[in-house]
């Protein structure tokens, strides 16, 4: 049997210094996800091999050094991910402690609770922030749910009387009616025809909605003066591969994160570009 082991280590390498601006910090996370990918990627290729991965850490992050005094808060990263207990954030992006301010929530969903954490490290946390990433991922429950609606309306009415996750659904219904459209209108209506199409239509929703997080959080950031030392990013993790992808108006294919449209424009070629993405195309069959 393979063995991954991944080890936080304090008191050997130097710690990492923090990323001095947004492409920095967008660097570093795409780094680590790459590192993690490939070290997953590695154990999945042998035969009862061995991979180990060391993430180096800071003493003086887990109030370790002598001090006796709690380390001040600061992450480098916010990052919006899914409550789905599959996409670890600190592991997924090789990341440690103090090093990324995570919010955890359904389907990404920026409720006032999600926007509030947020605006509070926009706000207290500027010293070290330099990016807020929203993070969606494959497979997500909640986008599922949304999606299974649109197709099956009638399914609505078991949601009837759940009113928390009734809210979450409809949150999350226009971002999947416009992944319809875009499918729509790239492969044919005849596409939801197609045998893969619920699973196409779930994945674009994710990245769709992944971007429009980024892009609401953007204007926040405008809102908050701090547009220009703190930048705003989405990506959609892919659990079958362990890579973050984000795809672009120019690069359907891109591995990592990537900055949101700036406008409806920018939507609407975004969601071509990602529906005509291989990706896309192999999950439709």
């Amino acid at each position: 049997m393979a063995v991954v082991e991944i080890t936080y280590r304090y008191g050997g390498a130097e710690p990492r210094p923090r990323p001095a601006s947004p492409d920095a910090a967008r660097e570093r996370l795409e780094r680590g996800n790459a590192s993690f990918a490939a070290l997953l990627a590695q154990v999945d290729a042998s035969d009862g091999g061995f991979a180990r991965h060391v993430v180096e850490v800071d003493a003086r992050e887990l109030g370790m050094g002598g001090a006796g005094a709690a380390p001040l808060q600061r992450p480098f990263a916010a990052v919006l991910g899914c409550a789905d207990a599959r996409v670890p954030l600190e592991l997924v992006f090789s990341e440690g402690p103090n090093d990324l301010f995570a919010v955890r929530v359904a389907g990404n969903a920026l409720g006032p609770d999600i926007l509030g954490s947020l605006r509070y490290a926009i706000d207290h946390l500027a010293d070290d922030l330099r990016l807020v990433a929203v993070v969606g991922h494959g497979g997500c429950g909640a986008i599922g749910a949304a999606v299974d609606t649109f197709l099956l309306p009638a399914g609505y009415l078991d949601l009837a009387g759940q009113h928390e996750l009734r809210g979450i659904v409809e949150n999350l219904l226009p971002t999947v009616l416009s992944a319809a459209r875009v499918l729509d209108i790239v492969h044919g209506a005849d596409v939801r025809a197609r045998a893969g199409y619920r699973a196409a239509l779930a994945e674009l929703a994710v990245v769709l909605n992944a971007a429009i997080g980024a892009f609401t959080l953007r204007g926040e950031l405008a809102r908050a003066g701090a547009s220009e030392r703190v930048g705003a990013v989405y990506g959609a993790y892919a659990i079958d591969t362990r890579r973050i992808w984000a795809p672009a108006v120019d690069d359907s294919e891109r591995s990592g994160l990537t900055e949101p449209p700036a406008d409806l424009a920018g939507f609407r070629q975004l969601g071509r570009a990602a529906a005509e993405s291989a990706r896309i195309r192999r999950l439709l069959r």
